[in-house]
């Protein structure tokens, strides 16, 4: 893919209406080409486009497929997809079978600068943002490899998607759009460390998504070691824009707490966290923390995990444990990488 050429699912409805027209072409045709486009269509498959007008597209733009470059398929049912940018970078993405359908996990930045010491995301470092048509090619490519229709995404792949709010936000409105995907905001989730001054100005954009705060520990000291943010968003400020968003938007926040053992799984942490969130509009989802090269974290056992779950259950906080998917291809959570030479 030519890096100078334009993706053409970064345009919306109108866009693509009056570059057609700015082409010679009828209005219409810029509907047409929007559905090819969501369809994860080539310029040559766009049957009922002229010719001379693909050919035109072909020189300038790009449809915004993405490839893929990998592949693998857990025992589970999960495929992970590592997908090719056009200027040589390399996300990941997970597509996610559940009762109610099918999910795609998708990465709103390569590489991340939030530092989390359980993630692999991190630890390549940050090279820049993904467009909104870049999120919405893993959505499209990995729907049209599988062939079925993605209902709901969550933003917990690579990157901080507060870190990148603009086109996050235009991706969201343009995945929930009929022109477009097609899904409803509240089947959409979004994942941050805490940047708290992000969740108040998403508070304010009257989109209803599933807002997740990665969580992590209770004490603010243990929480700065684990995760840098803290530093900035203590769990104080962090807890006022949760309340914000609460308060703005009528809808319950989840709480992701990776449990790994002998460093924050103890009942004083599990304490410790209905002090944090009693009385709030919350959701507890415990994680048994995934491995990571290099950080040396292990994940609680089954038993401890159950007991901090009936810790928080007694104290009034609603907690489930999460369910593990694609952890035999490195898919599960914060085990997503943006290197195309990582384990896959």
């Amino acid at each position: 893919m030519d890096t100078k050429s334009r993706n053409l699912l970064d345009c919306g409805k109108t866009d693509l209406e009056e570059l057609c027209v700015s082409l010679g072409q009828p209005r219409f045709r810029g509907a047409q080409l929007m559905q090819w486009l969501y369809r994860g269509a080539d310029f040559d498959e766009m049957t009922n486009i002229p010719e001379k007008l693909r050919e035109t597209l072909k020189e300038s733009y790009v449809s915004g497929r993405l490839g893929i470059r990998r592949k693998l398929t857990s025992s589970d049912g999960t495929v992970k997809y590592l997908f090719g940018l056009g200027d040589g970078n390399y996300v990941e993405s997970v597509m996610m079978k559940y009762k109610y359908g099918y999910s795609a996990c998708i990465s709103t930045q390569a590489g991340c600068k939030m530092g989390c010491s359980f993630c692999a995301s991190t630890q390549a470092g940050f090279v820049r943002n993904l467009t909104s048509g870049e999120m919405l090619g893993q959505i499209i490519t990995a729907a049209r490899d599988s062939g079925v229709r993605v209902g709901h995404v969550v933003m917990m792949g690579i990157g901080e998607p507060l870190d990148n709010y603009e086109n996050v936000i235009a991706f969201m409105k343009a995945a929930q759009s009929e022109e477009g995907l097609g899904i409803s905001f509240r089947n959409m989730s979004l994942s941050t460390c805490g940047l708290a001054d992000g969740i108040i100005r998403l508070a304010g954009e009257g989109i209803p998504v599933t807002l997740c705060i990665s969580l992590h520990s209770p004490f603010d000291a243990q929480r700065s070691e684990m995760m840098p943010v803290n530093r900035k968003y203590p769990l104080d400020k962090l807890s006022d824009a949760c309340n914000i968003y609460t308060l703005n938007t009528g809808r319950r926040i989840t709480y992701e707490y990776a449990l790994i053992d002998g460093v924050n799984d103890s009942d004083r942490h599990a304490a410790g966290l209905v002090s944090l969130l009693k009385g709030r509009s919350c959701h507890v989802n415990l994680i048994p923390v995934n491995k990571v090269a290099g950080t040396g974290y292990r994940k609680a056992s089954d038993r401890r995990t159950e007991a901090f779950r009936q810790i928080l259950e007694k104290g009034g906080i609603n907690a489930t444990v999460r369910r593990t998917l694609g952890q035999d291809i490195d898919a599960a959570c914060g085990q997503l990488r943006r290197e195309e030479h990582s384990k896959v």
